[in-house]
């Protein structure tokens, strides 16, 4: 696992936003996981700038979603399909065909979380896989306690991870309880992973899942497994790094040819 410290969001939007546009440079066909939330923007405003300044070319990208509500109505505009269509797709010129997701209103749920791993696999895998960390430390909607083998499943939300997306609801009885998200098992399988956390919330969970054991009460540990893992944090979000003097010079004399 590689830690990557930055000195604020828009410096590690931009950071991730490269690495992108060097992966489709060499695979213009990749397939690229998003996420959802306020902490992926940068990422997608700065890959929106290169494809409108005409210094990257994603016509042939493609995307998939990391995890969905259940039960939100089709169109709904904090679905996480409307999101990603609306923050990623539309943004980088790309359409509904080139898009992947988890059907939130199936008839079977649990059949169509399995449909959805399947889907992944037949496209080819993830190239790479953009995360987010929850306060608790969940990725995904992967909350604590989540099994490390995991595959694409339906999952019940925290009420911690309920209030902190109410923000972007009317209120917190507007919240789905429920979720299809990519399992911790099926993360893993991705080619690259790629975190991105901002902002001092997330200090503690961040350092348990860099620095703290491998356990299932900290999700996002499981990146410790994963032969190509890169946390990208902001000043604030490495607060509670131990080490974080180390992944300092570890980054800086880190040779060009590696990329990120």
């Amino acid at each position: 696992m590689e830690i990557v410290i930055v000195p604020d969001a828009a410096a590690g939007g931009e950071l991730i936003a490269a690495a992108i546009a060097d992966l489709l440079s060499a695979k213009p066909d990749a397939l690229l996981g998003v996420a959802t939330g306020s902490t992926p923007l940068p990422i997608y405003q700065a890959l929106a700038a290169r494809v409108q300044a005409a210094t990257l070319d994603a016509s042939r990208a493609r995307i998939c979603q990391l995890d969905e509500y259940v039960g939100l109505p089709a169109g709904h505009p904090e679905s996480y399909r409307s999101v990603v269509l609306r923050e990623v797709v539309e943004p980088l010129g790309l359409t509904e065909a080139s898009f992947l997701g988890p059907d939130g209103n199936a008839a079977d749920i649990a059949a169509a979380a399995i449909a959805y791993d399947h889907a992944l696999a037949e496209a080819g895998g993830v190239d790479l896989q953009l995360l987010g960390i929850g306060t608790d430390g969940h990725i995904g909607f992967n909350e604590p306690c989540s099994s490390l083998a995991s595959r694409t499943r339906i999952k019940t939300l925290t009420r911690q991870t309920r209030e902190d997306n109410a923000r972007f609801f009317d209120s917190l009885d507007e919240v789905p309880h429920h979720v299809i998200t990519q399992g911790i098992g099926t993360i893993l399988e991705a080619r690259h992973l790629v975190l991105l956390a901002t902002g001092e919330a997330k200090a503690e969970a961040v350092a348990l899942a860099v620095e703290g054991p491998l356990s299932a009460a900290v999700p996002a540990s499981a990146l410790q497994l994963h032969p190509h893992a890169t946390v990208v944090v902001d000043e604030a979000a490495a607060a509670g790094l131990k080490l974080a003097d180390y992944f300092r010079d570890t980054y800086a004399a880190k040779p060009a040819w590696q990329g990120l």
